[in-house]
């Protein structure tokens, strides 16, 4: 099974998280951080996939962003909610538009 880690900015628009999944190759499952579900639950409804809410401060990342690091506690967000919804990652994070992505894979 394939997770996808999000991380985006709020109000950032369906379309652009649609791209940004397609890019990806497709998930069976999304994860991000509690703040962005108005931003993802419409995505997760409509590819009709679970959408996992996680804690992600604390969470080691292979990628680091000061930024981020400095308002999340993790280097990635999209790295870290991938990784804590149970995943090993198999592709770090990847921008595209104003979507950040990382795929995990979970046995």
């Amino acid at each position: 099974m394939r997770i996808a880690g999000i991380g985006c900015r709020p109000g950032t628009p369906l379309p652009a998280l649609l791209a940004a999944l397609e890019a990806t190759g497709g998930a069976d499952a999304l994860a991000t951080i509690p703040e962005r579900a108005p931003e993802l639950r419409p995505l997760a409804h409509s590819r009709g996939l679970p959408l996992h809410l996680v804690a992600v401060a604390g969470v080691t990342t292979p990628t680091q962003s000061p930024r981020i690091l400095a308002a999340f506690g993790t280097g990635s967000v999209a790295e870290a909610a991938a990784l804590a919804a149970g995943g090993r990652l198999i592709h770090p994070r990847r921008t595209i538009g104003p979507v950040t992505i990382a795929i995990a894979e979970v046995p």
